[in-house]
């Protein structure tokens, strides 16, 4: 690893700890380098509090050394004024020599702008450093900006013998039916939590009855999302309580259900293409798909996901409703205290 891939693999570290709390702002972190010395670093907390690289130079106690340092920062300072002013114009009247930058931001406010603002400065900037993992921790971002649709993550739970649930009668059996432990649920909980948004179908809805919280972590609950095309669901379902805000996307609209937003996904058009347009005219960046088979499959088909996680544990059911496939092979793999865990990608941003 070189010197400046050290640095900005601490900026990466940085930018991490503010992971599910800087939508819609991608997730950055920054570090100030005088004579090979840490004398500053910052991340970006939150939309609307100052950016990575303004908390790092911020945290210089001797701001003359500025003037001598390199300045690493995972992503392209912006160019633009938004909720807070350009960091590209912090960074030049601050006259700091040299910018190490991860990669370059593909938000048409910036796309480049930065960059050019910072090299007609005199500033000498080098672009690329550990590139392919700054637009990892980004994915999200960079997926929303450059596809115009949410990053999908599509999430299940499979028997030993590739079963993701048994025949069951929605009307006598109303619960979920678990396949992996509670500590696998607390894992799920924190993903919910770094999400923007999670999505179920009518059968999921019916069968399970899902609250579709954060409850056993704690964080930001994620946009409910539930697709009923007859919307014939029953109201006392908890995904109709009000207690958090949620989508019904359905073929018509109740006016009798008050306390979810109905959305009319029109006769002739595909569910999956239309829910994320709309989600992304919403500027929802990311969205966990927890449905059963029929829902999971649809997405697989459409090609529209980027990552599957899918947990096996160790029951058997013999019989019942088969697992989707993603017909990739697993990038990752973990075993957990009750099952195993393989990450699936498709769709690579890098």
């Amino acid at each position: 690893m070189t010197t400046d891939e050290k640095y900005m693999q601490r900026c990466l570290d940085l930018a991490r700890q503010a992971e599910g709390l800087t939508q819609p702002n991608p997730m950055v972190g920054s570090v100030v380098v005088h004579n090979n010395q840490i004398i500053g670093e910052g991340f970006h907390q939150k939309a609307g509090l100052p950016h990575a690289e303004v908390n790092a130079i911020n945290s210089v106690k001797n701001q003359s050394l500025l003037k001598e340092s390199t300045l690493y920062v995972n992503l392209e300072p912006c160019a633009h004024y938004g909720k807070t002013p350009p960091c590209s114009l912090l960074i030049i009247k601050k006259k700091i020599p040299r910018v190490v930058i991860g990669c370059t931001d593909s938000f048409s406010a910036v796309s480049g702008k930065g960059i050019q603002m910072l090299k007609e400065a005199g500033i000498n900037v080098v672009v690329g450093t550990l590139g392919k993992e700054s637009r990892e921790i980004n994915r999200r971002f960079f997926t929303f900006h450059e596809q115009q649709r949410p990053y999908v993550i599509l999430k299940w739970a499979q028997t030993r013998d590739g079963l993701i649930d048994y025949n069951r009668k929605a009307e006598t059996d109303n619960r979920p039916n678990w396949i992996t432990s509670e500590s696998t649920r607390r894992l799920v909980h924190l993903w919910r939590s770094r999400e923007q948004s999670i999505m179920v179908g009518s059968v999921t809805a019916l069968k399970d009855n899902p609250s579709l919280t954060v409850r056993d972590w704690s964080g930001p609950h994620p946009l409910r999302i539930v697709l009923d095309r007859k919307n014939a669901l029953p109201r006392h379902l908890a995904l109709f309580d009000g207690t958090i805000p949620t989508l019904l996307f359905t073929g018509h609209k109740d006016e009798s259900l008050q306390k979810v937003e109905q959305i009319v996904v029109p006769s002739n058009t595909m569910p999956v293409h239309f829910i994320l347009n709309t989600l992304f005219k919403r500027g929802i960046q990311s969205l966990i798909v927890e449905g059963g088979a029929k829902l999971l499959n649809a997405f697989i088909e459409s090609g529209l996901w980027d990552e599957a996680r899918v947990f096996t544990g160790n029951k058997w059911f013999e019989n019942g409703i088969k697992a989707p496939s993603t017909g990739k092979m697993p990038v990752q793999r973990q075993i957990l205290t009750d099952s195993e865990l393989l990450i699936y990608r498709n769709n690579l941003i890098i």
